[in-house]
């Protein structure tokens, strides 16, 4: 097999949560690139004509978008179905999709810790169990999960967000544990500090931005391009031998 088939991703259908903007966005744009078809599923998605339908559909692949809440169980099922309905086989699974709420442990209410859960652990595992199932019965398939640095640290003034990150490195392990032996690789990409919507309450405070980046070696906050290489290779045969492993993008913060 040549070194650019191992890369390919041509025939193939990928399913990205998140995919709207930030690194959901780059990772689908690159999953395009290298020949796959995108479903994108995202809170807030335009209708039609999307930044991402555009990019998409300018590298000549397939687009199809779902507005989804994720925190809702019953439209998250009903989001499954169509799915299912509409594309047989969903070859590659993206979750993606995340949400942060901030506030002190001692005030971090209820409603906080459910609605971050709900999102960034329960729906993920949801997706992964029911399409993962199809990947078993087929034999082959990619889920690649958006870990965290919170998957190996606390964090600060995100509780639910620590617990939910710290649980999907787990999540990954246990399902590779179970599926890598029926062709389904099952990994996960963890973020260092990226310039996305998620970080901008960061990179406003000017103090807070400044501790971050004098730790980064790298010296830059990343950018959602920084994901296209590493979600490639995870979706593609160049990462057939790995399983259960979490891939930090961090510009070195993990190795300070």
């Amino acid at each position: 097999m040549s070194l650019s088939s191992l890369f390919s991703l041509e025939g193939k259908v990928a399913l990205v949560t998140g995919c709207d903007r930030g690194i959901g966005m780059g990772m689908a744009l690159a999953l395009a690139e290298a020949g796959a078809d995108i479903i994108c599923a995202a809170l807030t998605l335009e209708p039609e004509n999307s930044e991402i339908e555009k990019g998409v559909r300018a590298f000549g692949r397939n687009f199809a978008g779902y507005n989804v809440d994720l925190s809702d169980r019953a439209t998250l099922y009903a989001f499954i179905n169509e799915v299912k309905a509409k594309h047989p086989q969903v070859d590659i699974l993206i979750n993606n999709a995340g949400m942060i709420l901030r506030n002190p442990a001692a005030e971090h209410s209820d409603e906080y810790w459910d609605k971050v859960l709900s999102i960034n652990l329960d729906a993920q595992f949801i997706l992964a169990r029911e399409f993962g199932r199809d990947m078993v019965a087929r034999g082959s398939g990619k889920i690649i999960f958006t870990a965290s640095l919170l998957s190996f640290q606390g964090g600060i003034n995100v509780p639910s967000y620590a617990a939910s990150k710290g649980a999907i490195a787990s999540v990954v392990k246990a399902l590779a544990n179970e599926w890598a032996s029926k062709g389904v690789n099952v990994n996960a990409i963890a973020p260092g500090y990226i310039a996305t919507d998620n970080t901008a309450a960061l990179r406003a405070d000017p103090e807070r931005s400044k501790s971050i980046l004098d730790r980064i070696p790298a010296g830059r906050w990343g950018e959602p391009t920084d994901f296209m290489g590493p979600v490639v290779f995870l979706a593609s045969e160049a990462g057939a031998y790995v399983n259960g492993t979490i891939v930090v993008v961090d510009g070195g913060w993990m190795g300070r």
